[in-house]
């Protein structure tokens, strides 16, 4: 099985004509992900990398393709906009990797959103990659390995260093989802534990966290409460200095909520093990997979 993404999905790449959009469109293909049109505004009728085809809107793109999910790479004054132009197609799944976008945007890309079918993955985010099937965004793929782990992540580089740790200890992933660092954006922890919880081939979650708001707080209080899987935390920002901004736009500590010590307390009070530091992350993961019963369905080398 998938999460979110996989074997059937038909993505749309919305800016496919740019350089970085291009890039990553060809990383995506020769990863097995099944590209079927582009979207660039007055580009219609051309092929991007020789084949795929580009439309006007992504409402045109889905008519001609049966396209199902987007990956967006457009500027951040016209992100918000493309974001609602795929929520308006009626796809199911949309992945906004772009930066910067005006948070007052982002309130209204929320408001938009209520009532429609379609998820949304970020702004602000490395993307989604569930493993030899299917990549929308940035993820390395040479570092991720089939198995029964998800990795979840507000921080692009600790997605990539988590699920590098657990390839290297022989420790295979089903999908990795970067949520973002953005304070206002699409899929939080919750969406994406409720997913993995339900996936028969996850059969336990990382999930990593940084200083700043309190989503991983509420996500503790929803794994203690529902979650039927081992989860495996890790919280950065432990050394930040009081009353510094960290990293992403959401890593900041206000009101006297939102530190790492919060966070660690409140996901050890669900039950949840707490790697000491980045570097542990892995061996931790181990060990709790050890504990679990489930080692060796997860280890797979």
């Amino acid at each position: 099985m998938a999460v979110f993404v996989g074997k059937d999905t038909k993505l749309i790449v919305q800016g496919i004509t740019g350089r970085q959009a291009t890039f990553h469109t060809k990383i995506a293909l020769e990863y097995g992900t099944n590209v079927v049109a582009g979207v660039a505004p007055g580009k219609a009728g051309e092929k991007v990398l020789g084949k795929i085809p580009v439309f006007n809107t992504v409402s045109e793109a889905k008519e001609a393709t049966g396209g199902n999910a987007s990956v967006i790479y457009v500027p951040a004054r016209f992100a918000a906009d493309a974001i609602c132009e795929a929520i308006d197609a009626g796809l199911d799944f949309v992945c906004c990797i772009t930066e910067h976008i005006p948070v007052q945007d982002m309130v209204k890309v929320r408001a938009y959103m209520k009532g429609k079918k379609t998820r949304v993955l970020g702004p602000n985010c490395p993307g989604i990659l569930t493993v030899d099937e299917c990549r929308l965004g940035l993820l390395p793929t040479y570092i991720h390995k089939k198995g029964h782990v998800g990795v979840i992540s507000r921080s692009g580089t600790l997605t990539y260093e988590a699920t590098y740790q657990l390839t290297m200890a022989g420790i295979g992933q089903t999908t990795a989802v970067g949520l973002g660092g953005d304070p206002v954006k699409g899929m939080d922890y919750i969406e994406a534990l409720e997913a993995f919880n339900a996936d028969d081939d996850t059969l336990a979650v990382i999930m990593i966290g940084e200083i700043g708001g309190t989503a991983e707080e509420e996500a503790a209080e929803w794994i203690k409460a529902n979650m039927k899987k081992p989860v495996i935390g890790f919280i950065s920002g432990r050394q930040a200095p009081p009353g510094k901004r960290m990293g992403h736009a959401g890593a900041i500590i206000s009101g006297g909520k939102g530190t790492a010590d919060d966070k660690i307390k409140a996901l050890n009070a669900a039950g949840i093990e707490v790697a000491d530091t980045v570097a542990h992350i892995g061996e931790t993961a181990v060990r709790v997979l050890k504990k679990a019963g489930l080692y060796d369905k997860c280890h797979t080398c």
